[in-house]
């Protein structure tokens, strides 16, 4: 079985589509597991011969992964190549000691993943990687100016919502985010909130497609409304206030503590994107245990990173070199959290 999770840790990137077979395999081991009576009996896929397991959620994270492995690497460890699943199989994975870590943990809005995966008793969150990431609702700067739309509350209205009308029915179609990913469930509970269901419906199938898609219209002329996140390229194609503007989210529960850019709270509190690691995993490795309490990713250079994977520079081997470049460029920082790590394992 392990080394079923080795020969399969490679993904098959498409255009529109990303595809992981170590999805398949984590499915199996999770059906294998659930069906067992006996947890003793589970299979456990303990690292062995020093061989580090990771995930990511798109494509778009690998590059801090990447960052993280060239890191266990130098510590004389041999990570396999990060794979691409849901956030919520990701969690589970690492919980079930599937998988070791992950470097897309965004706290608070995995939160409920965290929890029912057995929280802090088999997870770890380490110290921020990156930084204040962002989350909110846009659309065009035109339409928001031309319809006086400034708020998630005024799509109520059913003649503004069927601006942004994409598949016939009426209703406003907003891009958003597909199942297993955190975001889901807080573009739902706002929907419900503010009583948009009426008028308003969530697309949320392939993300990254349906933004193509957008941009398409966008550049048509054509009024949008989306989700998006930073760090990501979308708002270096579609510039928050020059191309696009932030809908308010008025304050309702949970989203009390929701960031705010101009005066508008956007819906979504301010998350940092921790590492999380199996709780074991890092007491049998202080040096891992360290190494990941010390990097840190600018947000400005994940910013800047994804931009040039819009460009084009988009396969695993062009995302390895842009991770060896961003070290290249703090080489004197990498050396010293790397005797540091080296450090705590003596």
């Amino acid at each position: 079985m392990r080394d079923l999770l080795l020969n399969l840790s490679s993904c098959v990137v498409k255009p529109g589509k990303r595809f992981c077979p170590l999805f398949t395999a984590l499915s199996a081991l999770t059906l294998f597991t659930s069906c067992s009576n006996d947890t003793s009996q589970n299979v456990s896929l303990v690292s062995s011969d020093n061989v580090i397991r990771s995930a990511y959620g798109t494509l778009e994270e690998l590059f801090q992964t990447e960052v993280i492995n060239i890191g266990l690497e130098s510590l004389g460890y041999k990570p396999i190549a990060g794979s691409e699943l849901e956030y919520d199989v990701i969690h589970q994975a690492i919980s079930r000691d599937y998988l070791d870590y992950t470097a897309v943990h965004w706290n608070p809005l995995h939160r409920n993943f965290f929890e029912e995966n057995g929280g802090h008793e088999k997870l770890k969150r380490v110290n921020p990687l990156i930084d204040n990431a962002l989350q909110g609702y846009l659309i065009d700067k035109e339409t928001s100016t031309q319809k006086g739309i400034g708020s998630l509350e005024d799509l109520r209205d059913p003649e503004l919502a069927k601006l942004f009308d994409t598949d016939g029915n009426g209703k406003a179609n907003l891009i958003g985010c597909p199942p297993g990913w955190g975001c889901r469930d807080v573009i739902e509970s706002h929907l419900n909130d503010y009583n948009l269901r009426d008028t308003v419906e969530h697309d949320n199938e392939n993300y990254f497609a349906l933004m193509e898609t957008t941009i398409k219209r966008y550049n048509e002329g054509k009024p949008v409304l989306y989700y998006t996140w930073t760090p990501l390229w979308v708002s270096g194609v579609l510039v928050p206030d020059e191309d696009v503007v932030w809908l308010d989210v008025p304050v309702v529960g949970i989203q009390e503590n929701a960031s705010v850019i101009d005066g508008k709270n956007l819906g979504f509190e301010v998350n940092q994107i921790e590492i999380l690691a199996n709780r074991q995993f890092l007491r049998a490795h202080p040096d891992i245990a360290r190494w990941f309490e010390l990097v840190n990713i600018p947000i400005t250079d994940v910013s800047l990173q994804n931009q040039r994977m819009r460009d084009g520079e988009n396969t695993p081997a062009d995302i390895r070199r842009h991770a060896e470049d961003w070290i290249r460029d703090n080489q004197g920082t990498f050396d010293d959290w790397i005797e540091d790590a080296k450090q705590a394992a003596k």
